[in-house]
């Protein structure tokens, strides 16, 4: 019962962890005492559920992950669950996440679902008022929480299930490796105070005031940043982010690769970027994610 981590083969500041078939098998059981409307209601359920999860990696799971995640220079974990058996379903990811999640830190409340989790579909048709949604189109880079006053420190992505896709790649960036971060971090407006706003669908009724660029404990910057939500004041802030939007993108260190249904991208949401390329178009297009963003445990 051990776990298995090793360097993703496109970065080795992303690190992949193997979780087997067999010891996945061992936490079956203790998930089964949870069920999704417990873990909805009773926040110290998951807890229960994380510790279960931990004990079958022998209690290394949590501080392998938590190393990863604050560690500057990584950052990002992938965690690819062996899950072909029938017996680990939608649930059984559900609480897998939730269990990841709470190893680390607390979750935020999501607005969006009115959950500590949101579950969402990428569908061929879509009449959405965010790109989150829109299949055909490129959900260019972004860090979360842009628009709320919780702060957030980390983000789970969750690739629950998919079909008729192709195309629709991850896509990632680690701050330290982008060609612009001196240039742009240091241009005076990056740190003046952005108004951030964001669509209906949100179910967030204020907007919020930040830079997109401050600086960590050690000195080193760190972003808040998504091309939708910022409400620039004048066109100072316009051109900057125009500049930051096209720098970003154009980044040939962008790490791009497809991740496997079941699997989690677990990331640092200070210095890493996340996205995802366009999918190619398909009437049968469906994929469905779930999310959860929260904070580290003091």
């Amino acid at each position: 019962m051990s776990i298995e981590i090793k360097d993703h083969n496109k970065s080795k500041r992303v690190k992949i962890i193997k979780l087997k078939e067999q010891d996945l098998e061992k936490i079956i059981f203790p998930f089964k005492k949870h069920s999704i409307t417990s873990l909805e209601y009773k926040p110290f359920s998951r807890f229960s559920l994380a510790k279960s999860l931990d004990e079958v990696f022998n209690n290394k799971l949590a501080s392998s992950l938590t190393k990863i995640l604050n560690d500057r220079n990584t950052g990002t974990a992938i965690i690819e669950p062996e899950i072909n058996n029938k017996k680990f379903d939608k649930d059984f990811l559900v609480k897998l996440s939730t269990g990841l999640a709470y190893l680390v830190g607390n979750p935020n409340f999501d607005s969006m679902t009115g959950k500590y989790y949101a579950r969402f579909y990428v569908k061929h048709q879509d009449s959405s008022d965010s790109y989150l949604r829109k299949a055909y189109t490129n959900l260019d880079l972004h860090t979360d929480g842009t628009y709320v006053k919780e702060k957030t420190d980390w983000l789970i992505m969750t690739k629950m299930e998919e079909q008729g896709v192709s195309g629709g790649e991850s896509v990632i960036l680690h701050l330290d490796d982008w060609e612009h971060l001196d240039e742009l971090s240091n241009n005076p407006v990056g740190q003046q105070n952005f108004i951030w706003s964001s669509p209906k669908s949100k179910n967030i009724d204020y907007k919020v005031e930040h830079p997109v660029f401050k600086k960590d404990n050690s000195g080193k910057p760190t972003i808040s940043y998504i091309d939708q939500f910022p409400e620039p004041k004048n066109m100072e802030q316009g051109l900057f982010l125009q500049r930051l939007s096209d720098c970003l993108e154009e980044s040939k260190n962008k790490i791009e690769f497809p991740l496997p249904v079941g699997s989690t991208i677990f990331s640092n949401n200070y210095f890493w970027l996340h996205g995802r390329k366009a999918f190619k178009e398909n009437t049968n297009l469906s994929r469905e994610l779930l999310r959860i963003r929260g904070t580290f445990f003091n």
